[in-house]
């Protein structure tokens, strides 16, 4: 939503807002752009009448504003609607999907072509730190989208990927997730399936092969598909990957062949995979090689994911936004590889919808295995789930320590506060693993910690 604020005020319109909690990195970006955002929701913030509204996906349809719209007889529209209507006319839409990856998957394809002068369009979620900013209007005839599958408003309960008219589809995964709006991994593949079914015969869907649902699901496709990944039997492949001080080094593969070697800033399974399907991209657009390495090269990341946020006494403390046991586990697993010299302490926030709900208790305690000592907090907002599926904190610490690893809990985030500091030492990793603002504990936590 803040992006889309962004890209209208571009287009030259007055934009407000309303949020209940807005916090960094996306508050500070809303403030550089000049958009005022409003603490809360009130009928007053409709009045005068705007000429549209556009309403998120987080607002229910007893909103005091939700509500003083369809007394007022507002124009409004989803916010899928409304990309479509304002960004997506006229343009080839690439639409990186998937349960976890899309967010780096969208920012590598957008600096490739970037790179590649194709001036693309794009609207990501997060901040690319190669534009600062998670939009682009873009002349070049490309509008690279993240495609969410998450439904899309109160008055629309599909997903919104459904509205953005996909040429190039990619799918990164499909799992388990957004337990507070699908029923179980079926449900969640029902939504991807459509995708798949509205890609033109004309199009191209690229598609992670290692993952065994994705593979089964792309058969149903009109279009050409290409694979990537790590195993043999994708089209794409990533080999002989090394992970250096500064750099990753990887062969890349096609059909078995050759096609190049690269250095990359990246680093992990996950984000390999999530580059392999910006190059397969790439290719197809016939983005030179040398261009692509270049891009994959200089290719600086994307906010709250594996961000280094600063280091100081010695200590280093990484932001991701990692919150399902999966991107929990790869994101873990990558920063130990990376930091393979030194301590790693892990710690976690349970705060999406799924997290804080027990789907996944047991799958969190085997995702911290890389971590040498794991913290975790009471999750936030608990009352908003009903008792008998809420996730525990303390189980989950104490399933990690019958399993070996070195784990507590903490009651708030104040008490973890004080932990790190007090536990913190020269040479360490602090991995600090949210989906939300949790109170501000990267900077509070650097400012705590004693040294130059």
């Amino acid at each position: 939503m803040a992006s889309l604020a962004g890209m209208l005020k571009d287009h030259g319109y007055l934009i407000t807002g309303s949020d209940q909690n807005i916090y960094p990195p996306m508050s500070l970006f809303l403030e550089s752009l000049d958009i005022p955002v409003f603490s809360g929701y009130k009928p007053e913030h409709l009045h005068p009448g705007p000429d549209l509204v556009i309403v998120g996906n987080v607002v229910v349809k007893e909103n005091p504003e939700a509500v003083e719209l369809s007394r007022l007889k507002l124009p409004y529209l989803s916010f899928p609607q409304a990309l479509r209507q304002f960004a997506l006319k006229g343009k080839r839409s690439i639409v990186i999907s998937g349960t976890h990856g899309k967010t780096t998957t969208s920012a590598l394809i957008a600096w490739f072509l970037e790179k590649a002068g194709m001036d693309p369009g794009f609207m990501i979620g997060g901040i690319p730190l190669n534009f600062e900013r998670n939009f682009k209007l873009g002349k070049g005839p490309y509008f690279v989208i993240e495609g969410d599958e998450y439904d899309t408003a109160f008055f629309d309960k599909g997903p919104k990927f459904l509205h953005y008219n996909p040429w190039v589809t990619i799918l990164t995964s499909i799992e388990f997730d957004h337990a507070d709006i699908y029923r179980d991994l079926d449900h969640v593949i029902e939504s991807f399936s459509k995708l798949i079914d509205i890609i033109p015969s004309k199009g191209l869907l690229i598609a992670n092969g290692d993952d065994e649902t994705v593979r089964r699901e792309i058969k149903r496709a009109r279009c050409k598909t290409e694979t990537y990944g790590f195993s043999e039997n994708n089209l794409w492949r990533a080999v002989d990957v090394a992970i250096e001080e500064d750099f990753t080094r990887i062969r890349i593969l096609k059909g078995g062949e050759e096609e190049t070697a690269l250095a990359t800033s990246v680093y992990g399974r996950h984000n390999i995979s999530n580059l392999l399907a910006a190059l397969a991209l790439g290719r197809f657009l016939k983005i030179p090689w040398s261009i692509l390495r270049e891009a994959a090269k200089t290719f600086s990341g994307v906010k709250r994911r594996q961000e280094i946020i600063g280091e100081r006494g010695g200590i280093l403390v990484l932001d991701d936004f990692a919150h399902h046991p999966t991107a929990v586990r790869e994101t873990t697993k990558a920063v130990r590889e990376k930091y393979r010299l030194r301590r790693l302490i892990t710690v976690f926030e349970p705060r999406s919808n799924s997290s804080r709900r027990n789907i996944f208790q047991d799958r969190y305690a085997l995702s911290f295995d890389a971590g040498d000592l794991v913290m975790i907090p009471e999750p936030p907002l608990m009352e908003k789930i009903p008792v008998k599926e809420r996730f525990s904190s303390r189980q989950l610490v104490s399933d990690l320590s019958k399993r070996g690893l070195a784990a507590s809990y903490f009651k708030n985030t104040e008490l973890l506060l004080e932990a790190l500091v007090r536990e913190a030492r020269p040479g360490d990793v602090i991995l600090i693993m949210s989906n939300g603002g949790f109170d501000n504990l990267h900077k509070r936590l650097l400012e705590n910690i004693v040294g130059p």
